[in-house]
């Protein structure tokens, strides 16, 4: 099999701790000219004209300067560019804590609904740009990834040359993650914990929720009760696999959905602000592993309580 070179060093910095686009050109195909092919894979979306206003003012750049209008087109090349900023982004108004620091990872502790990388209307307000921006590390990149409502324990890598060396921890489970939920507490169901669930979980897209089918299951969480009071349960969860809202979608089968969850057991209006007072109650609690490269065992431990287990009765009158 022929490996791919890997891409060259972008041209364009970094923007508020966003990488730019990088474009390969494609192996196959018959665009004269670099224009003709980004007017084909982007002018619609870009809207009419705004690729060539692109190419006057030299935002689009190649290892060997900005593209013009008659750049040749060279199958496999390289093209940058920033995507044009969008609207403001509401500010998530929880900090990033940083947990550890050292020259070859930084574990934060992240807050409820901030997303952990840039993804689709959420860019400069996520953990990774924070941190980029905070620390000053603008090479840093995510070994793993949590959920945007979930808080808690997230592993960073600070040198690139050793990001795929803390990726295959978890690629190859060999982390440790535990978690802490907060949801009723039923008789029923707390008779039957600690237990583990296996089902298989899919998530299509476009939809905003994932859901159990009939098969092999790729799904495996082990769930029990560690507090009781009040009518609520707080609840331990060691996930063997890492699917899409697996634990959510989990303790929802149980008949105990998480507090404040938005999808489970049912999908609420997506145009409803969100409510900071009620987060999901859902925390990465810790992650251990063996580090790849010192061989020490390490153990990080989020810092926060979730809110419905400090401060029940507040947490009922938020709602």
């Amino acid at each position: 099999m022929v490996r791919r070179k890997p891409a060259p060093v972008s041209p364009l910095p970094q923007r508020d701790g966003i990488d730019p686009v990088h474009v390969r050109l494609p192996l196959e195909g018959g665009w004269p000219t670099v224009r003709a092919y980004l007017e084909e894979r982007y002018g619609a979306a870009a809207g009419d004209g705004r690729i060539a206003a692109m190419l006057a003012a030299g935002e689009f750049v190649d290892p060997d300067g900005p593209v013009t209008d008659g750049t040749p087109y060279r199958p496999g090349g390289h093209v940058w560019f920033h995507r044009e900023p969008g609207p403001p982004e509401p500010a998530v108004p929880f900090p990033v804590e940083v947990l550890h620091r050292d020259e070859r990872i930084v574990v934060a502790d992240k807050p409820h609904f901030l997303a952990t990388t840039p993804r689709g209307s959420h860019a400069t307000e996520t953990a990774l740009a924070r941190l980029r921006r905070d620390l000053d590390l603008p090479r840093l990149s995510p070994a793993h990834r949590l959920d945007r409502l979930t808080a808690g324990v997230v592993l960073f890598v600070a040198d690139p040359a050793l990001r795929g060396a803390y990726q295959g921890l978890f690629e190859r489970r060999e982390v440790v993650k535990e978690y802490e939920a907060v949801a009723r507490h039923e008789e029923a169901a707390a008779a039957l914990l600690p237990t583990v669930v296996r089902s298989r979980i899919r998530k299509d897209r476009g939809r905003l929720d994932a859901y159990e089918e009939p098969g092999e299951p790729n799904a495996e969480s082990r769930i029990e009760l560690v507090g009781a009071r009040g009518g609520l349960g707080r609840y331990r969860l060691a996930p063997r696999t890492g699917r899409t809202h697996q634990l959510r979608v989990h303790m929802n089968r149980l008949g105990l959905p998480i507090l404040g969850d938005p999808l489970y057991p049912e999908v609420l209006a997506g145009d409803v602000p969100e409510d900071y007072r009620r987060p999901l109650q859902l925390l990465a609690r810790s992650l251990e592993f063996t580090d790849p490269v010192g061989g020490e065992r390490r153990r990080f431990v989020s810092g926060r309580v979730l809110a419905a287990w400090q401060d029940p009765e507040g947490w009922a009158a938020a709602g």
